[in-house]
């Protein structure tokens, strides 16, 4: 499954905590986006950036991109996914990445949730009604039952999965 844009993005979260980080001279915003393991190369690339920063210029920028280049690697890493670069600002991260961000800055998901059920409901309405628009075939008609059959996993098999993934364990 292929999540939005948003971590490896230059206005996503991991990008705003290298900005905290590098302002406030707090490495700690960035290591809680990266494994333990990582923690010990994201401080020595750190300081040294905090070094170059004091250089001012473009140096503070290509400190700056280091330390963000670094971060996502890392945080990229942490996830078991490969780094692919910074992605621009502006991305479309779908419907749900802003209402979850949303719902932890307002301390409350209620937005979320009904987003979230009503998409799932209606997706399973849909594929439900599709089944059994299809499962009035004649049994003479083996493309129709075909067609009924592919209905009919489609349905379970989202469903199946559906509850398999909210019900999973980690994320």
């Amino acid at each position: 499954m292929r999540i939005p844009p948003h971590c490896d993005t230059r206005d996503g979260p991991v990008a705003r905590a290298v900005r905290k980080a590098l302002e406030s001279g707090n490495i700690n915003h960035i290591l809680i986006w990266i494994s333990r393991d990582s923690e010990k190369e994201m401080k020595r690339i750190f300081r040294k950036a905090i070094r170059a920063r004091a250089s001012g210029g473009e140096a503070r920028e290509v400190a700056h991109e280091w330390v963000l280049e670094n971060a996502v690697r890392l945080h990229r890493e942490s996830e078991g996914a490969a780094y692919t670069g910074i992605k621009p600002e502006g991305l479309d991260e779908g419907p749900v990445v802003p209402r979850a961000e949303k719902a932890i800055e307002k301390g409350d998901p209620a937005h979320l949730l009904e987003f979230i059920s009503e998409t799932v409901e209606k997706e399973l309405r849909d594929r439900f009604e599709n089944v059994k628009r299809k499962k009035e075939f004649d049994i003479e008609d083996v493309e129709g039952g075909r067609q009924y059959i592919q209905a009919f996993i489609g349905f379970v098999v989202f469903s199946h999965h559906l509850y398999r993934f909210v019900k999973a364990e980690d994320s």
